[in-house]
């Protein structure tokens, strides 16, 4: 035999124990299919962690929004926000100044109604330095208008305050308590 035909016979060997290697190696499996997200209303959109943002209103800055987790669920019907291991918040005056603060261990946001919804060891501080603590907390934006039908204790600098529920401005300065329960020091003057 010829060196040319020794090359190609031996060329083809290996080219022969490639493709019996390759095909006898080869594993097969089976391939599965998984069915297409039909509902994207429950799955959101934006889902972050440690989370501390501004934002504004016609390029004022308006509030700040500090959490541990944040989903935006924009295909709901309401779309709406949710923070569900909790939210600090401030709201801000014109001029930047600190109008009210609130935290909850939960909160949820209806973007369509603008309403807060806040859950869980519900704390809020106002201008006047009056502190609102309660378990459930409702705060409408497009009124500018805070309530709850739960539980309030209103700590003042002199007094402190409960009662079953209350309505109050966004600012939270002036408010209305139901079923009021308290110490009321009475001035004598």
């Amino acid at each position: 035999m010829r060196p040319k035909q020794v090359y190609y016979i031996k060329m083809s060997i290996i080219v022969l124990m490639m493709l019996t290697c390759f095909f006898s190696c080869r594993k097969r499996t089976k391939v599965s299919v998984t069915d297409a997200v039909v509902d994207r209303a429950g799955i959101p959109v934006l889902s972050a962690d440690t989370v501390a943002t501004l934002i504004s209103d016609s390029g004022v800055v308006r509030y700040r929004i500090n959490t541990v987790k944040w989903e935006i669920f924009d295909r709901a019907q309401p779309p709406y926000w949710e923070f569900p291991e909790g939210i600090y918040l401030e709201k801000f005056s014109p001029d930047l100044s600190v109008d009210a603060s609130l935290e909850a261990d939960y909160a949820h946001y209806n973007e369509t109604d603008q309403l807060w919804h806040l859950r869980g060891n519900v704390k809020a501080l106002n201008l006047e330095g009056e502190r609102f603590e309660t378990e459930e907390l409702y705060w409408n934006q497009k009124t500018e208008r805070v309530y709850s039908d739960s539980l309030i204790k209103i700590t003042r600098e002199k007094s402190i305050i409960t009662g079953i529920g209350f309505e109050s401005n966004q600012e939270m300065t002036r408010y209305t308590i139901r079923q009021p329960q308290g110490v009321f020091p009475i001035d004598e003057e």
